[in-house]
């Protein structure tokens, strides 16, 4: 497996930038010198609230090196590309089949390659039992502890909606990071206690021993409000940030359980221009991502 590190040179600043995405960058007019340390530039006050959220999901993979990034949705797909073409440049994406693919490209149009590695499916329970990988899933329903639905509303034994089912869920959980995307910050999704774990959260995995809560690394919870994490008393859900005309008390009233809440709460960081480029220009240029979020 390999992170396009031979593929790659050094930009200003010591970062490294995979040689494959230069054209696309450059073509989308993102001064070259500066791909690597967009983080120094001025913010875009003109920047959506969608694209302030990739940026935010884009966040979640920031340190992970070389691993696979598992994100699913649009948004949450949005911002792994960016993480890799800015400050993560040895994220792994796939191709959504069975290959690792180098370059930065758009939503909804084939990676125009190269191929960096072969990753059929039964690989992808190395990856994660391993704990080479961060998927960012979409829960229904998810606690203060991070014990997440996706499976079935309602009792278990006669559900009101029959959803996806557990799928991967709890082997992601206690195998390598999680993040959660919710497009709509609501009180039926932000529950007091879900209908069904799937996702397995932080009292949970306490009550099943060492073996579950050894590897469990919940990191982020992006919604279309704000950034959540696992910072709180007993690992209970902690408002990190709230996204440009939001405030706390929106995310309070849209929270069925009581959030921890440190102090001040910052605003959540919008895109640099280099990276509003490579959002409008390159990664979303049909803008698919602003239909993800409600109204």
């Amino acid at each position: 497996m390999t992170g396009g590190q031979d593929a790659s040179r050094a930009q200003p600043g010591g970062r490294q930038v995979i040689a494959g995405q230069q054209a696309d960058l450059a073509q989308a007019g993102v001064p070259q010198a500066r791909v690597g340390e967009v983080g120094a530039e001025l913010k875009d006050a003109s920047a959506t609230r969608a694209e302030v959220c990739i940026v935010a999901c884009a966040e979640a993979w920031r340190g992970d090196g070389e691993i696979a990034a598992s994100p699913m949705g649009l948004i949450p797909t949005a911002g792994a590309r960016l993480a890799r073409a800015t400050f993560e440049p040895d994220l792994l994406l796939s191709d959504g089949e069975a290959r690792f693919v180098t370059g930065t490209w758009a939503l909804g149009q084939p990676p125009p390659g190269p191929v960096e590695g072969w990753i059929p499916f039964r690989s992808i329970f190395d990856l994660a039992w391993h704990g080479s990988r961060h998927v960012m899933m979409s829960p229904a329903q998810i606690d203060r502890y991070g014990n997440a639905n996706i499976s079935a509303i309602g009792d278990y034994a006669r559900p009101t909606r029959q959803l996806l089912g557990v799928r991967g869920a709890p082997g992601n959980t206690v195998n390598h990071p999680t993040s959660y995307w919710v497009p709509r910050h609501a009180p039926r999704v932000f529950v007091p206690r879900v209908d069904m774990v799937c996702g397995v959260g932080y009292d949970r995995a306490a009550i099943a021993g060492t073996v579950a809560r050894a590897f469990l690394d919940l990191r982020r919870v992006v919604t279309n409000l704000a950034v959540l994490d696992f910072g709180g008393p007993d690992h209970g859900m902690r408002l990190v940030s709230v996204h440009p005309g939001v405030t706390v008390d929106d995310v309070v009233a849209s929270t069925g359980f009581e959030l921890a809440i440190d102090g001040e709460i910052p605003e959540t960081r919008r895109p640099t221009t280099a990276e509003l480029t490579l959002i409008r220009e390159v990664i979303d240029p049909s803008g698919l991502c602003e239909r993800e979020l409600p109204g």
